[in-house]
């Protein structure tokens, strides 16, 4: 029996979750289809949506017997769910990468995962191999007439946005070097300079950390064409996964974090697990000018952060001298140690994110900084047209609990004005992804539009995508969808 979901406007009700009904969400991607038609289980498809959801994610955890050491080594496959006259359709591609196809016909890892994935040998085999597996499982956008797998420490691959086919690597018209990092998380500014733009970043780490910013314009003819590009140096190794956008800055969050390559010099850890927190040290807010902006051409501005560690922030804005960012705070960093297993987690031995407020002060230099939810929360987001404006509303992505880490199971609406929330809660047995809030193109209210999340119900072991009311996260329709996919990392919606 289907399980709908059920809205709660006042308060969180905790499920008593399974864990191998959560853990059973990590397989592999055993099909690769196109353009089947969904079916509706429960509801009616709103007949405003007209555009295609892609989602990116690991959709190979194992091979020749033996997992990946952490979902986040898995490669990436592409999912693409497109609407037309309420019609439905699902296409789904793995990225045709070098590693992938070299894999895919040994049979097994070849490569070392970022993440602690090893080759067979132990660490006599894997040491000194210090190559990148380009993976690119985390984010899929359209760029011109590009669409674009990314994965932050590489370039991006290329894809054909109609049949998902793989064109192979993309130097963005020869903007990137051979290799070079592109962030896979992009903001779109909705036209804060009299039209839309992408703006993003590529950084190169070390004792001293460069980012590269880069706009770009996303319409007509000059869909891709770059319109700003500049580089700034800052002290200290950077751990950037993401970035906030204000129409006159780019504001990164530089962590509080320690690298020791010698353990993955040596084969015994990878990269991401040589990355360490310092304890009780602030973490730097880098404040880049935008060169479409008022400061353009200035140089970027430092200011202490807060005590913790950010992977994603929801947004920022300006108010007069002041800043303000929204973040998912974490009290350490998150890892996976060498002999844990990923499916096994202890949800109560990892710190949960908490969604937190930062007041940056550009005349006086200080930072004040409120909690707006106690709350485990991931994948927030709020309106993309209000995106480095100030927004009422944000959507996420959260445990069931009030306080404390569990899995994701339920997708929040926040008033970030005065902390009103409901909450659509996916039910007992089942496990939500990152929303995606889709505007209603028909009005500016901005609360007006939808939700979608895929969600994985363990005890049918099947996918289904929700679509809710993003006004009160009313259930409007569910669709099954017609393979097993595991839990995905980030999305774009894209309209025609």
């Amino acid at each position: 029996m289907t399980n709908s979901g059920v809205t709660n406007n006042q308060k969180t009700t905790s499920n008593s979750y399974q864990k191998k009904e959560w853990a059973s969400a990590y397989k592999n991607v055993e099909n690769e289809l196109a353009n089947v038609e969904l079916k509706l289980s429960k509801g009616k498809v709103p007949k405003e949506l007209f555009g295609t959801l892609y989602r990116n994610g690991p959709g190979q955890l194992e091979r020749g017997g033996k997992w990946v050491h952490h979902p986040f080594d898995g490669d990436g496959m592409i999912t693409a769910i497109s609407f037309n006259n309420s019609k439905v359709i699902f296409s789904n591609k793995f990225v045709r990468t070098k590693a992938w196809k070299e894999e895919q016909e040994a049979g097994e890892f070849i490569y070392r995962g970022v993440f602690g994935t090893q080759k067979k040998g132990g660490a006599i085999k894997n040491a000194f191999d210090l190559r990148l597996k380009n993976i690119a499982n985390t984010n899929v956008i359209k760029l011109g007439d590009e669409l674009l797998a990314l994965w932050e420490a590489a370039s991006p691959y290329s894809l054909d946005p109609e049949n998902l086919e793989t064109k192979g690597l993309s130097n963005l018209r020869g903007i990137l070097r051979d290799g070079e990092a592109f962030s896979a998380h992009p903001r779109f500014d909705p036209g804060h300079h009299n039209s839309p733009r992408m703006v993003t970043f590529g950084v190169n780490t070390g004792p001293k950390s460069t980012i590269r910013l880069m706009e770009f314009a996303t319409q007509g003819k000059k869909g891709g064409t770059l319109i700003s590009d500049r580089k700034d140096t800052f002290n200290g190794f950077a751990f950037l996964h993401d970035f906030a956008i204000t129409p006159n800055w780019s504001i990164f969050l530089q962590n509080a974090i320690d690298f020791n390559p010698i353990p993955f010099i040596f084969g015994f850890r990878g990269a991401a697990q040589c990355l360490k927190s310092k304890p009780n040290e602030l973490s730097k807010f880098w404040l880049i000018p935008r060169d479409s902006g008022r400061f353009s051409g200035e140089q970027p501005r430092i200011f202490d952060a807060p005590i913790g560690f950010v992977f994603h922030h929801i947004n920022a804005w300006e108010l007069g001298k002041k800043i303000f960012v929204e973040s998912i705070y974490y009290d350490d960093f998150p890892t996976i140690n060498p002999n844990e297993d990923f499916r096994e987690i202890n949800f109560n031995s990892i710190p949960e994110g908490r969604l937190k407020r930062c007041e940056i002060n550009l005349d006086e230099g200080i930072v004040k900084v409120e909690e707006l939810s106690k709350q485990c929360c991931e994948f927030g987001m709020v309106n993309p047209d209000r995106q480095g404006l100030h927004a009422k509303y944000a959507w996420m992505a959260t445990a069931t609990q009030e306080e404390g880490n569990g899995p994701l199971q339920m997708i929040k609406k926040l008033d970030l004005t005065n902390g009103t929330k409901c909450f659509w809660n996916s039910g007992q047995h089942c496990f939500v992804n990152e929303p995606t809030m889709i505007p209603n193109p028909n009005t500016s209210d901005e609360d007006d539009g939808w939700v979608f999340v895929i969600i994985w119900d363990g005890q049918r072991e099947v996918n289904e995508l929700a679509i809710l009311k993003a006004k009160d996260l009313e259930l409007e329709a569910k669709l099954e969808l017609p393979i097993k996919i595991p839990y995905g990392l980030h999305g774009n919606w894209v309209r025609s």
